[in-house]
């Protein structure tokens, strides 16, 4: 009993721990792209000048 509670924790544990790796590289490369994204509009509004 006590090692199928002990089994279940760490499934729970790192289900967890996959479900934040997850979210912050979503969060990671939607900032990247947003930082990609003003770079360019900076490079295109200072080229028209």
């Amino acid at each position: 009993m006590n090692k199928k509670l002990f089994i279940v924790l760490i499934s729970i544990i790192g289900g967890i721990c996959a479900v934040a790796a997850a979210l912050t590289a979503f969060l990671i490369i939607k900032e990247k792209q947003r930082r990609d994204e003003e770079e360019l509009e900076h490079y295109l509004d200072s080229s028209i000048q």
